[in-house]
């Protein structure tokens, strides 16, 4: 069992060997028949046999199959996705493997094993697929944008690449019916907040009302500020924290659990070197996108909606945003943090 999974791994590896040199092969057949006769090598040159590294010379038969060094090379190297050196490679294994391959090959089409059902069946997914990701990676290329394109896009853009460094305190509300344990009364917890809004406010030292928990159990105050890019946020507090003064202090949420400050450490924008590569791959996806809409629309494309159901409303920008924003960031700025007690806020 053992040693069949072996070979079907290594004859998995050489099947792409196979699909990248097919046509090469093919072309290899037809030099061969037409040269048989005039050389018992076949269409060999006399130069690449004469040197054993020329990439033209014939390196692999199988039957009237011909295999040059520069295709065999070539398919191994489109496998490892970089220029190989061949000389690091167990050549004589993967010769073994590819010559399986096929030979196996030749045999099913032998056999006419291509003309039954199953077998048909797959190789036409199989092209449709390769043609599929040709087309689609033609498709990719083309809407590849323009430097000029990103940087007008990012001109006209510049408030979405504005961040925003915060400094959070959440003050730990008890429930009445609890006499002890962490986090203060709700009373309490309203005055200590206040203290720090009014002292911001009237530009006193909030900082040290706000460091005076540090350690404390009523409360969780970040050790250090955590920067978030525009959508990052929840909405609520993303409006109140973009429009907040540098240093400044603000409430953002009161709950029956807790109290969220936040402080504004930083504000400022990510240049155009930073977001360029986002900036591009974002323009790339939206005309990719646009161009596989407009084929569609002109391919007469019908389905029956009795068998597949009706299409879905696609999302807008905006959903799609607040839906990153709760996956991205929702257990930091929602509220789901862990109280010194294991407790879950």
């Amino acid at each position: 069992m053992l040693g069949e999974t072996v070979i079907k791994t290594r004859i998995s590896f050489c099947l792409f060997l196979l699909l990248t040199i097919l046509v090469s092969v093919g072309h290899a057949q037809t030099s061969a028949d037409s040269g048989a006769a005039a050389s018992p090598e076949g269409s060999v040159p006399a130069t690449a046999k004469s040197n054993p590294s020329t990439p033209g010379r014939v390196i692999l038969k199988v039957g009237d199959a011909q295999i040059t060094q520069a295709d065999f090379e070539a398919g191994i190297d489109d496998f490892e996705g970089e220029k190989q050196d061949p000389t690091e490679k167990d050549r004589r294994k993967l010769g073994d493997d590819y010559a399986s391959v096929l030979m196996l090959s030749q045999r099913a089409l032998a056999e006419h094993l291509d003309s039954t059902p199953e077998l048909s069946r797959q190789l036409m997914i199989d092209r449709l697929q390769t043609l599929s990701n040709a087309e689609f990676d033609h498709l990719k290329r083309q809407a590849e944008p323009t430097a000029e394109e990103v940087r007008q896009y990012y001109a006209t853009h510049l408030s979405d690449y504005d961040e925003i460094s915060i400094r959070r305190l959440f003050i730990w509300k008890r429930h009445e019916a609890t006499k002890s344990g962490p986090g203060l009364n709700p009373q309490d917890a309203r005055a200590r907040a206040d203290a720090i809004l009014q002292a911001s406010a009237s530009a006193g030292d909030a900082n040290a009302l706000a460091d005076a928990f540090k350690g404390s159990k009523d409360a969780l105050l970040d050790t250090a500020p955590s920067t978030f890019p525009r959508g990052e946020l929840p909405a609520h507090m993303e409006k109140a924290a973009f429009a907040m003064k540098q240093n400044e202090w603000s409430q953002v949420e009161d709950t029956p659990d807790r109290i969220l400050l936040i402080q504004l450490v930083e504000r400022k924008r990510e240049p155009l070197e930073e977001v360029s590569s986002l900036i591009k791959q974002r323009l790339q996806e939206e005309k990719l996108q646009v161009a596989i809409d407009e084929m569609k629309k002109n391919a007469a494309i019908w389905m029956d909606e009795k068998y597949f159901g009706t299409a879905a409303a696609p999302k807008s920008e905006t959903q799609q945003r607040s839906s990153h924003s709760q996956s991205e960031a929702g257990k930091m700025v929602t509220g789901k943090e862990e109280k010194p007690n294991g407790d879950v806020r």
